[in-house]
């Protein structure tokens, strides 16, 4: 290679190219769960061909061949996820624009743009997983990226792998304070992670209607729902009903809600000491809040619907952290029953007979609902009823299936088949769906609640007292209310049993359960501290620590926070209580400097007019800079006041005009 196309091409060196495959690696570790497979194949190619091509036993791709990549690789995500426009499809094909670029990796120009494509690719992780582990995970892409920026530096030190990977290391350490600093006081603002993803990515949890089977399916998970930290002693266990949809319509089959968005709130009466709590939510791409009746929540962004309900504008598709306070002693709509007339009284016409008729004969032996109810309660206790996550076929006629034949159910089929009948004898009922319960973490501090505690129950309306909870599970398995589903399902041995290898299935060992809720402590304080660090966290820090401070003190104490960081960190860097005084010595540093590049180091004792006959040898064309530049600073250094400092850096100035940069750039890249 020319001297002239080592300056004008300027390849990239072997340690960049290594830490940029190693960067692409890790960079899509963390995608693969929801990759296709295609991507990882056609990075194993494109860092083969690439590899071949730094070893000149191939060569770059022509323009043809890069066009027929990218056209492959646009088709690529068009058939896997059906558009090229989406969240989804958006990161895809980042990830493999990030994988093609590197067969057309030149120069150090197209180096750094795959870099920046990197960073930019790592945060789309979180798009996915924002846990501790993957928090962790991520420094790994960014550390090689790091590490990759510092070996495209033409310096014999860049060219050490691991060198370059302590510096890398170092700098990120360094870089630690900074990223506090502006993690603490920098504006929350929403992250790019909590744009939607597409309806095909919809996480495990409740959804708006609920079928015999429905809850069954939901009990296998083992999947954290959200986390809940009381401000006091929390209640029983069996008073944690935490409420989520109200299905108020029955199509003969299936539950659903019945609210629409323009709905008024509804009429309640506080009384009681109200509850305050603090819930941290996973993603589960819905927009209702889970909380105990009757809630209020901080959150700007969310109300209380016309069925209990809180309800936010947009799904919950990141971790979400907000208080609320309930009031479990207050009367829900004890005056208005228009809306309980009109809604919670329908039934399919025609079907399951025998459910009816048992109806009218309860409503004719027991005209007030409460005592009607408090017999439908006793029935299920009384007689041969089965809770199981094994139910069998009730047939076509579902709740006369149920109630009459086989007996045996889960949560839903209890609540749908009270509920039907509650409205067949005239009393206006519904089907409340959330979760029921929570495991107590060992230091008391919170509640973990989990898929496997999603719960069904009854509400009935009657005048002058609202509506009531009433729970017909608890009749059939008072366990499942008192203790949890694992307690209810022990006889069964069909809690989780799905899922073998869950940690759930085996608290009874004591060692394996102590380690299990000692990482759940670690993942309950990054979810508080580090994801529940939003506005309204940080206006209250910022209130605890300095007052009554407005944004713009705010905004100027970043800024003097961030300007002292800097400062601190350039002092540790630079060291300036090192630096000598003396202006020769100085200037013969630079010198040294200068000439490191190109192979002459000052060895150990080595004198500088020793040092300069070594540099004329190897530079023998400039040896008359060398020598004028060795005269200044010995007249400088020895001789006094013979030569000025401004002497020294013009000789010094002229030195570095007259040095050989092809030379050295050449070298550098190794030709």
């Amino acid at each position: 290679m020319s001297r002239v196309a080592a300056v004008t091409v300027q390849p990239i060196p072997r340690v960049a190219l290594t830490w940029l495959l190693v960067a692409q690696a890790v960079v899509i570790i963390p995608h693969l769960e929801h990759l296709p497979l295609w991507i990882v194949a056609l990075w194993l190619g494109c860092a083969a061909w690439r590899i071949q091509v730094f070893r000149m036993r191939a060569s770059y791709p022509s323009g043809l061949a890069k066009l027929a990549l990218v056209a492959a690789a646009g088709l690529g995500v068009w058939f896997s996820r059906g558009s090229l426009i989406g969240l989804d499809a958006g990161v895809v094909l980042l990830i493999a624009a990030f994988v093609v670029k590197l067969v057309e990796l030149k120069t150090r120009r197209d180096a750094w743009v795959l870099i920046l494509l990197g960073f930019f690719a790592v945060t789309t992780s979180y798009l996915f997983q924002d846990d501790i582990i993957a928090a962790a995970f991520s420094l790994l892409p960014v550390l090689a990226l790091l590490a990759a920026a510092i070996g495209l530096q033409q310096s014999g030190f860049a060219a050490r792998p691991m060198p370059t990977l302590r510096l890398a290391a170092g700098l990120l350490l360094q870089a630690l304070p900074l990223m506090l600093l502006m993690f603490l006081l920098f504006p929350r603002m929403g992250p790019l992670w909590s744009l939607p993803l597409p309806g095909d990515k919809a996480m495990t949890g409740l959804s708006d209607s609920m079928a015999p089977g429905d809850m069954v399916e939901l009990s296998q998970s083992p999947a954290l729902a959200f986390r809940v930290s009381f401000d006091g002693q929390p209640p029983p266990h069996s008073q944690l009903y935490w409420r989520a949809l109200t299905l108020e319509r029955f199509d003969g089959v299936r539950w659903s809600t019945a609210f629409q968005r323009g709905d008024l709130a509804p009429q309640w009466r506080q009384q009681g000491q109200p509850l305050q709590y603090q819930v941290i939510m996973e993603p589960n791409g819905r927009p209702w809040l889970f909380a105990l009746d009757v809630a209020q929540t901080s959150l700007g962004d969310a109300r209380m619907m016309s069925d209990f309900h809180l309800e936010r504008r947009l799904p919950v598709r990141q971790g979400l952290l907000y208080r609320a306070t309930s009031w479990p002693d207050a009367q829900l709509e004890p005056d208005d029953a228009v809306r309980a007339q009109r809604i919670n009284l329908a039934l399919p016409q025609g079907g399951n007979p025998r459910a009816r008729a048992w109806a009218q004969q309860l409503r004719e032996r027991y005209p007030q609902p409460e005592e009607l109810v408090q017999a439908m309660l006793r029935h299920l206790r009384e007689q041969p009823f089965r809770y199981t996550l094994r139910p069998p076929d009730a047939g076509p006629e579902r709740i006369d299936g149920f109630l009459f034949d086989t007996r045996a159910g889960f949560c839903e089929h209890y609540a749908g088949a009270m509920t039907f009948v509650l409205r067949a004898a005239g009393i206006p009922a519904r089907v409340v769906t959330g979760y029921q319960g929570g495991e107590a973490s060992p230091s008391g501090n919170y509640l973990a609640i989990r898929q496997f505690d999603a719960h069904a129950w009854v509400e009935y309306w009657q005048r002058g007292r609202g509506w009531t909870r009433v729970d017909p599970t608890g009749a059939v398995a008072p366990e499942r209310i008192e203790q949890g589903l694992e307690a209810a399902m022990s006889q069964e041995g069909s809690f989780l049993e799905s899922d073998p290898f869950s940690p759930l299935r085996y608290r009874n060992f004591a060692l394996l359960n102590q380690l299990r809720m000692a990482w759940d402590d670690v993942n309950y304080g990054w979810q508080r501290w580090v994801l529940g660090y939003q506005a309204e966290q940080q206006g209250d820090m910022l209130k605890r620590w300095f007052g009554g401070l407005d944004r713009q003190w705010v905004g100027a104490l970043l800024v003097v926070g961030a300007g002292v960081m800097l400062g601190l960190l350039a002092l540790v860097l630079f060291k300036p209580w090192r630096r000598t005084t003396d202006v020769p010595l100085r200037s013969f540093q630079r010198f040294e400097r200068m000439l490191a590049p190109l192979g002459v180091r000052r060895e150990p004792g080595e004198g500088a007019r020793d040092f300069c006959r070594r540099a004329i040898k190897v530079l023998p064309a400039h040896a008359q800079a060398i020598r004028s530049y060795l005269d200044a600073f010995e007249k400088q250094r020895y001789g006094g006041a013979a030569s000025s400092p401004a002497e020294l850096r013009e000789h010094l100035a002229c030195l570095r005009r007259e040095l050989p940069w092809r030379l050295r750039i050449s070298r550098g890249n190794g030709t």
